[in-house]
């Protein structure tokens, strides 16, 4: 009998996608390690053990790994540079460390766009450390990003010099919290300033084999995403969009990954597309996040996450396609700072047709903040339908029916009353 292929998956959290990688990983008898920097004494999640490693110590994370592996996934953006150095330490298939660095990197990532000509948006990087002389300079309308946050955190659109100068103190702000002050990452101190590109917005799901690239899925984002926030809610594939539309955009993606380097794994593309054609916003150099990869199911009932860990072991998986359905998910999006208390009409959510599950992640007590500061969601809403107007019709709907309740202040603790003995 074949030893079993070992796989080790780096990812910050062990939350709802880490635990779908472990139940597949089981399934298809994988020896599946979680290695993660949540913290130095983990509870085993699974019943196996898990690696205490740090994302920005890639060295001591290294020996702290025990090869050797067959495969290498990585769930987030902060731990895929550390996937990539071991990938290279185990002689594993996954992108290189020196593309994983531009990807992770806004900067980066636009000038190695730059070079390969593709159309993107003008731009600039500028130290946090100083003031927001560049509003002075800059032509508007404009966009303002920190270069290592993902999911549109910090990132507001700027239509004045007077709103650049609030935009840029806010973004110093917001990456002087306490959970990115803690990365310690060199991209935290600067800002990038972009033109602003009006369009349609898309993502792209794909794998890449020896630096081609696989679509697994073209998605829409019905909603539009002019700012001054950037808050995604909406994603639905397939995308409804003429053919030579979908095509440029697939064709952007593709040269996109090779300008970047990478080569592979897994990639998530998001893109914009108007009169002039399409541009690229940034790839990352890993799946889809959180609970999102729920929306996308492959033909013979095969899960994204199924796909990345065979990809990841080098099977071949170029044959696979999407389901003929359309799907979709909506990310919940938070209406106003509060503590979450409870929520209603989830059963009435549930019950609209092409509906597929409600999933409420926010918990009792959670402080919650909606972008920039934010970076997370009330709950995630999957529908599946003939098409993908069904599905965004079920989407919206489901949402209607549900009603939050946000407490604005946090509640007063009181001591229990004393027991008598």
């Amino acid at each position: 009998m074949s030893a079993k292929r070992r796989i080790v998956l780096f990812a910050a959290t062990t939350g709802y996608q880490v635990r779908v990688f472990a139940d597949v990983a089981q399934r298809l008898g994988f020896d599946l390690t979680l290695a993660t920097d949540r913290c130095h004494v983990l509870d085993d999640p699974w019943g196996d053990h898990a690696v205490a490693v740090r994302f920005d110590k890639p060295g001591p994370s290294l020996k702290a790994l025990q090869g050797p592996f067959d495969g290498v996934v990585a769930v987030g953006d902060r731990p895929t540079l550390l996937a990539a150095a071991a990938a290279e330490r185990f002689g594993v298939r996954y992108h290189p460390v020196r593309a994983v660095e531009a990807a992770s990197d806004k900067f980066l990532a636009r000038e190695r766009f730059r070079a390969a000509g593709l159309r993107l948006p003008s731009y600039c990087r500028i130290p946090l450390s100083g003031d927001a002389a560049a509003s002075a300079s800059t032509s508007y309308p404009c966009v303002l990003k920190p270069l290592g946050l993902s999911a549109s955190r910090g990132v507001i659109r700027a239509d004045s010099p007077e709103q650049f100068v609030a935009a840029f103190e806010r973004i110093r702000s917001i990456l002087e919290q306490p959970d990115i002050v803690r990365r310690r990452a060199a991209q935290d101190q600067f800002l990038q300033v972009e033109s602003y590109i009006p369009g349609s917005e898309y993502a792209l799901e794909g794998l890449v084999t020896k630096g081609r690239l696989q679509t697994l899925a073209l998605f829409d984002k019905p909603d539009p995403l002019d700012g001054p926030f950037f808050e995604e809610t909406i994603y639905i594939t397939p995308s409804r969009e003429p053919g030579p539309v979908q095509n440029e955009l697939i064709e952007t993606a593709a040269r996109a990954v090779e300008a970047l380097g990478l080569t592979d794994g897994p990639v998530h593309a998001e893109m914009r597309h108007n009169d002039r054609g399409a541009w690229i916003l940034e790839v990352a150099a890993r799946p889809i996040g959180g609970l999102c990869a729920k929306a996308l199911r492959f033909r013979g009932g095969m899960g994204l996450e199924e796909l990345v860990l065979r990809h990841s072991v080098g099977e071949d998986v170029s044959g696979v396609a999407l389901s003929e359905e359309a799907s979709g998910v909506m990310m919940i999006p938070i209406p106003r700072e509060g503590i979450y208390e409870s929520v209603s009409g989830v059963e009435e959510a549930q019950a609209v047709a092409g509906v597929e599950d409600v999933i409420i992640t926010a918990k009792e007590g959670q402080k919650l903040l909606p972008l920039p500061e934010g970076s997370s969601y009330l709950g995630f809403l999957f529908a599946r339908a003939a098409s993908p107007e069904a599905v965004e019709t079920a989407l919206r709907q489901s949402h209607a029916r549900l009603e939050f309740q946000l407490a604005t202040t946090l509640p007063v603790l009181r001591a229990p009353a004393a027991r008598g003995r």
